[in-house]
């Protein structure tokens, strides 16, 4: 039983990532999850599975980099993941084009329920040469609407409060 509950949460740890973006590629979903770790340990009580040291998460197109990933269940579906690094990383093929969009921070956290991703402490997000900076970005994969605020601490770098974009000319075909 605690075999298949582990399982279960691998599972939920992949979903933090493949269903969450609304422009990942779907034939993500269908490939089988890869997770390796310097350790892990599920809590069946709380419903909570971690992974610690050099963590990595692949699944078709999906890379996952982290010092640490929390996936959390509720009712047996997925609800809450979590990834920490220095920084975290991700990178994802985007659903009917031929490029990637990779992001990283500090924390970087997926709520199913919700479908709503964040990003915590030097966060960035890039794609095809678009690139956005921020103390914090938000997806909301519902109303497809991304936000990005800039930091508030003042001892934080060139411009702490300020938000970076670089968009890049669209290319005509």
């Amino acid at each position: 039983m605690a075999c298949r509950k582990f399982l279960n949460c691998m599972i939920f740890a992949l979903s933090l990532w493949a269903t969450g973006a609304a422009v990942a590629e779907k034939a993500d979903r269908d490939q089988p999850i890869n997770i390796e770790a310097d350790s892990g340990e599920v809590d069946d009580k709380s419903q909570i599975a971690r992974f610690f040291g050099n963590v990595v998460l692949i699944q078709g197109t999906l890379v996952l980099r982290a010092d640490e990933l929390e996936v959390k269940q509720e009712n047996e579906n997925f609800s809450i993941g979590i990834a920490k690094g220095n920084p975290a990383y991700f990178k994802q093929k985007r659903e009917g084009y031929d490029d990637f969009i990779e992001g990283e921070a500090q924390r970087i956290e997926y709520d199913s329920t919700s479908e709503v991703l964040r990003m915590f402490t030097n966060a960035k997000l890039w794609r095809d040469g678009d690139v956005v900076h921020g103390d914090f970005i938000t997806y909301d994969a519902n109303t497809e609407i991304f936000e990005a605020k800039g930091s508030r601490d003042e001892n934080i770098g060139e411009n702490p409060k300020r938000v970076k974009a670089i968009i890049q000319p669209k290319k005509k075909d």
